[in-house]
């Protein structure tokens, strides 16, 4: 019995025990695998895709079923956690075009017209297509959302997202998060139903500079409209403060006068 005792920790032993400690430590402490509470996920979510005060560029790409492609490209700007604007720079058809949200409000703002108009649906689709009113001027998830649920996968955190009021568009999300770099990868929107609305992928993770490092296409399709597809593409994004009497409706029309 005594023998048995030694050879089970004869050095080689020692030596084994002792590497698995140190790979076990080296695991625990990896960034990509220190627990996070599931709000806290959704919180460096929201913070890694857009800083708190932002303008960005992007483009719009609406692919028919026959092939045939519509394209737009916008100006946004947002601030603080309910404010956002929108700005269309093309098509010549659209150019000039405002949306303007704050918190559950929403107006749009023609050219030709005086008066702005009260967004009434976020369900509706300015431009046609996939994407709504909610898609293009969403805020922040955990704004709008609650985590009821997180599943742990190898390499992703997977989300179970609550609508908070009725105003958004889908009752319930699915999001899937990298771990290593808090990223989304997916996300699968639902009707209160438990309709499958539509699915979004985030791909081509681009470092756009000042510590903004996200995905730069956002492809989306839809199970309502098989056959159509429809990409987000961001060109720029830069942290920038705005002075609060930007987000008013009396501002909207000089909108352009802030792109640098």
């Amino acid at each position: 019995m005594h023998t048995q005792t030694r050879q089970a920790y004869k050095p080689s032993h020692r030596r084994s025990l002792l590497r698995r400690l140190t790979l076990a430590g080296c695991l625990l402490f990896a960034p990509w695998v220190l627990a996070l509470d599931p709000e806290t996920v959704l919180q460096r979510v929201d913070r890694n895709m857009m800083p708190d005060s932002f303008e960005m560029y992007r483009k719009l790409v609406y692919i028919d079923q026959d092939e045939s492609r519509r394209e737009f490209v916008m100006y946004t700007i947002k601030q603080g956690r309910d404010s956002v604007a929108n700005l269309f720079l093309t098509p010549g058809t659209d150019k000039g075009k405002v949306t303007l949200r704050l918190g559950e409000n929403m107006w749009l703002i023609l050219p030709q017209m005086k008066q702005p108009l009260r967004v009434t649906s976020v369900h509706s689709a300015p431009i046609g297509g996939i994407f709504n009113n909610w898609d293009l001027m969403r805020l922040e998830l955990s704004t709008e959302y609650d985590v009821r649920g997180m599943e742990d996968l190898e390499l992703e955190h997977v989300l179970e997202l609550k609508a908070k009021t009725k105003w958004v568009p889908y009752d319930r999300l699915k999001l899937w998060v990298n771990k290593e770099r808090l990223l989304p990868t997916r996300l699968e929107a639902y009707a209160v139903s438990g309709l499958h609305m539509k699915t979004l992928r985030f791909k081509s993770v681009k470092d756009f500079g000042d510590g903004i490092v996200r995905p730069s296409v956002v492809e989306t399709v839809s199970p309502l409209r098989p056959g159509v597809k429809a990409m987000m593409i961001f060109s720029e994004i830069r942290r920038r403060a705005f002075p609060q009497e930007v987000f008013t409706i009396n501002y909207m029309r000089n909108l352009d006068a802030l792109r640098r």
